[in-house]
């Protein structure tokens, strides 16, 4: 069901159709003989008081447009209707000037409103004992008090819950604004991750088949050993990259009706620093000549931890296979508080024409970060250089 068209009309319609009503309203108590209310100006002509009722009308017209200039005009015409004799229906009328001008007016106008009629009830309420020299004078304010402070003090409240309410919608929308924040942030660190993951996965054993497969073609006269020991390589970079793609598509799966994406009865396998041995075997069967470090007694480490110091060490001698000039030094350090991994190699032309895009080494970056770890790459004294730090307990 539709509203009724007046109340789907803007804010100017409903004020002008309320100074309407408030005109109806007022030439009704004229039409019941209620002016003037007091007899200083006997004799005086009662159309003279629609006036005044016409000019407080439009003033609440106004009370949205104008607020001061409503308030001025019904301020001036109630002013005219006391000083001849007073109208019932011009003073009610103001009352709801009064009211409009401590909601819609600044804050200014609502205190000062305050203060004045106040002070006016005070001061009729004095005057009125001094003349009757009795307590029942206390009645002489009471017409300031039903007419001044209690539309004031309406329109007060009013005001104060309309902007509590705002305040209200704001937070609302600020938080609002917030979780939407979050959630792209959310979103965003989730696909960084993903791109990390998909490129220490794929990228890697990639890289070897590449190379391998450029060799191959490259390299004439290569005798059949030669060409088996290449395809051995690429066979199995190939087959082990498929699985470690297959097992992250499968955790990244939502779990089917009845059971999870993954088979149950196989246990997800992650890479560990433990393991850097058959990655080490790998390269060198790649072609990269590797020596290797290890300082320190080998113990279990944080999850992230141990993933994070795999997956560096197999993008540091992926570059090194790819970039260097053959041989490379791995350094697995364990320190009483964290691990330690780098790798050195000779700075030469590569293998092939394979080029990076450098997100190898935004990738460990970013994962030394995400770990409150600390990161290094770059040349030193002729060699390439990859240092990394990673925190196995949590900072005090």
């Amino acid at each position: 069901m539709r509203p009724p068209t007046w109340l789907g009309a803007g804010t100017a319609g409903r004020d002008l159709m309320l100074a309407g009503a408030s005109l109806v309203g007022g030439l009704v108590f004229y039409g019941l003989n209620t002016q003037p209310q007091f007899t200083w100006q006997p004799g005086l002509p009662e159309p003279l008081f629609l006036l005044p009722l016409a000019v407080v009308c439009a003033a609440v017209g106004l009370r949205r447009v104008a607020t001061r200039t409503s308030l001025a005009l019904g301020t001036v015409a109630v002013l005219v209707d006391l000083a001849m004799g007073g109208s019932l229906a011009t003073i009610l009328v103001y009352t709801q000037v009064l009211y409009d001008a401590c909601v819609f007016g600044p804050a200014r106008t609502w205190r000062w409103l305050l203060r004045v009629t106040v002070g006016l009830s005070v001061l009729g309420t004095a005057a009125g004992m001094l003349l009757t020299g009795d307590w029942r004078g206390v009645g002489f304010g009471m017409p300031t008090v039903m007419a001044g402070i209690l539309p004031v003090l309406t329109g007060i409240s009013v005001r104060q819950y309309r902007d509590q309410a705002a305040a209200e919608r704001a937070r609302a929308e600020q938080t609002a604004r917030l979780v939407e924040l979050d959630r792209r942030q959310a979103v965003s660190a989730e696909r960084a991750r993903m791109a990390r993951e998909l490129h220490d996965v794929i990228a890697n054993h990639l890289s070897a088949v590449a190379i391998h497969a450029t060799a191959a073609l490259s390299v004439p006269g290569l005798d059949r050993s030669q060409v088996e020991s290449a395809l051995r390589v690429i066979r199995e970079s190939s087959v082990q990259g498929l699985g470690e793609m297959r097992q992250m598509i499968g955790l990244l799966r939502e779990p089917a009706e009845g059971g999870s994406a993954v088979d149950a009865t196989e246990e997800p396998t992650r890479a560990r620093l433990s393991e850097v041995d058959a990655l080490v075997d790998r390269v060198r069967a790649a072609g990269l000549t590797v020596r290797v470090t290890r300082r320190g007694e080998p113990r279990a480490l944080p999850v992230g931890v141990d993933l994070a110091a795999y997956r560096i060490v197999q993008e540091s001698l992926t570059n090194a296979l790819k970039h260097g000039a053959g041989e490379a030094d791995l350094l697995v350090a364990y320190e009483p508080v964290g691990v330690v991994v780098g790798v050195d190699n000779l700075v030469g032309t590569g293998r092939g024409t394979l080029t990076g895009a450098g997100a190898g080494l935004i990738g460990m970056r970013e994962r030394a970060v995400l770990l409150n770890g600390r990161f290094s790459a770059g040349p030193a004294q002729g060699r390439w250089r990859v240092r990394v730090q990673l925190p196995t307990e949590a900072a005090p």
